[in-house]
């Protein structure tokens, strides 16, 4: 299994965690609660592939090997 799966996996739940303690509904209209739900979802994949291409690349420059 690859580490970057690894950390996906990690990091997926972690962000969405994070993203719990931000109030969305206030700017979404009324009624458009699928909408405010896919955002959320999209949101917590992009800050997923982020933070894991942040920690590989980080890993890979500082790694001496």
């Amino acid at each position: 299994m690859s580490i970057k799966l690894i950390l996906y996996i990690l990091s997926v739940p972690f962000i969405l965690w994070l993203l719990d303690s931000i109030n969305i509904n206030n700017i979404f209209k009324k009624n458009k609660v699928i909408e405010a739900k896919v955002l959320y979802i999209v949101v917590a994949f992009i800050l997923s592939y982020l933070l894991v291409n942040f920690i590989t690349d980080f890993v890979d420059i500082t790694s001496f090997f």
